[in-house]
């Protein structure tokens, strides 16, 4: 594997004290949510560290970039949903042969995993009985392959520009479906209170 290349952006200098996951993970907590005011993003990790915000794959890769500081592979994973919600992207990481995710998101849910899957089927799995809209409906359909970040070099880490080449090559690549069609038809709904929980969330968005 590469190993991560030496850079002189200062905003960098914190990742050597972000050396485990949960580490990672709260400081994306702190990190405020980008509501993407402007219009859509997709900032490279440097941009996130300078602008102070994120959305879920933005986090997904600053969180990956970590990971590449300390010696691990920078990968991804798409969690893919039906056409009536929005996909979530998580950075994975293993441990002792075991997989765990860092995520960020501005809810109560789909949220940070433990290193204590053994396939990524398994981790994604974690994820099914969270994913839901407003309604109870639940969602999540596919997962991706671990996609590695390595494919794009290390233009990715610094740009100015927005990475929609990243975001086009996720949806691109091969993704393993979690249940049937006839399980779909079959799903129960979510509990009210679990719809209720569903809706908290960290970070408030401003008012029009």
């Amino acid at each position: 594997m590469r190993h991560f290349p030496k850079l002189k952006n200062k905003e960098f200098a914190v990742f050597k004290r972000l050396n485990s996951p949960a580490k990672v993970q709260n400081f994306l907590n702190q990190t405020p949510i980008n509501f993407e005011y402007a219009g859509e993003t997709l900032r490279s990790p440097l941009m996130v560290l300078r602008r102070q915000k994120a959305h879920c794959l933005e986090g997904a890769m600053l969180a990956a970039a970590i990971f590449w500081f300390h010696g691990q592979t920078p990968l991804l994973l798409d969690l893919e949903t039906t056409q009536a919600d929005q996909s979530h992207v998580v950075a994975l990481f293993k441990r002792d042969g075991y997989w765990g995710a860092v995520s960020k998101t501005n809810h109560a849910v789909l949220r940070f995993r433990d290193p204590i899957y053994k396939t990524i089927r398994e981790l994604a799995l974690s994820y099914f009985s969270e994913y839901f809209l407003d309604n109870g409906k639940k969602t999540l359909r596919r997962y991706s392959r671990p996609f590695s970040l390595l494919r794009f070099g290390t233009d990715w880490l610094t740009t100015e520009k927005n990475l929609w080449p990243i975001d086009q090559a996720l949806d691109k690549i091969q993704h393993l479906p979690i249940i049937s069609q006839r399980m779909a038809k079959e799903l129960r709904l979510a509990d009210p209170i679990e719809i209720a929980a569903g809706k908290l969330v960290e970070w408030k968005k401003k008012k029009a």
